[in-house]
């Protein structure tokens, strides 16, 4: 599981989007439904941003804006970084780590086919040397 691609397949490629319009409060409660920590923010087919839990506790619990009032559009973080789908898993835990970000829209030309988190990118290396460990295990005893 070196690629995006096969990270995808194996977690699948469901996304939960959201509208820049939108609420910030519709946008918690669609995490909270889904359990995941960040929405793409779309406009139609076209990826603007992505809103993240670390978006809301910066930009409206901490300013002491409303979650009622305040629009997805307002604390999103637009132009978001995103990887193709052969993209290396080693190179996206790369880019995660410093950038400072937990979430990668994976894009094929000008769709958005699925989402990687520091979590799928945290456990697919986990996995991947657990692999390597194991070969060199049966190496060193064979």
């Amino acid at each position: 599981m070196s690629q995006v691609k096969h990270l995808l397949e194996s977690k699948g490629s469901t996304i939960f989007s959201i509208a820049p319009e939108a609420p910030v409060l519709e946008a918690i409660k669609r995490m909270a439904e889904h359990r995941v920590g960040a929405l793409l923010v779309m406009r139609g087919e076209r990826l603007v941003g992505v809103v993240s839990e670390r978006d809301y506790a910066r930009k409206v619990i901490l300013q002491g804006r409303s979650s009622s009032q305040t629009a997805v559009s307002d604390i999103m973080s637009s132009e978001p970084l995103t990887v193709g789908p052969d993209t290396d898993v080693f190179d996206c835990m790369r880019l995660c780590t410093d950038s400072r970000i937990r979430h990668l829209p994976v894009v094929q030309g000008n769709a958005v086919i699925g989402v990687i988190s520091i979590g799928d990118l945290v456990k697919a290396v986990i996995d991947a040397q657990a692999e390597q460990i194991e070969h060199l295990q049966r190496y060193i005893t064979s």
